[in-house]
């Protein structure tokens, strides 16, 4: 029996899309309310990266595009998130 790399690669990524939505909802219990923690942006991020490579190699082209946008969004939730925290950091700094 050999292991299939791209099987396994899509399995990690969906594993790590999965976990996303897992952590959000602890959180979201330990708070009690919803919250979607940072990490959440990048989990999205990197299981949506492994399962647009893999939808490359599989050829699909539905799964590239709805993966592609998928993968904007969560870079774009990202960069705001840490431009935030810049602003938050200077506002701290001028008081």
């Amino acid at each position: 029996m050999s292991i299939n790399f791209w099987l396994i690669l899509g399995f990690g990524a969906q594993l790590l899309f999965f976990l996303r939505f897992f952590l959000q909802w602890i959180a979201s219990e330990k708070r009690k309310e919803s919250y979607i923690p940072g990490y959440f942006w990048y989990l999205s991020l990197f299981g949506g990266l492994g399962l647009l490579i893999y939808s490359i190699h599989i050829k699909d082209v539905v799964f590239i595009i709805g993966q592609s946008s998928g993968v904007l969004i969560y870079a774009r939730n990202i960069i705001l998130i840490k431009k935030t925290k810049k602003r938050k950091k200077k506002r701290k700094k001028k008081k």
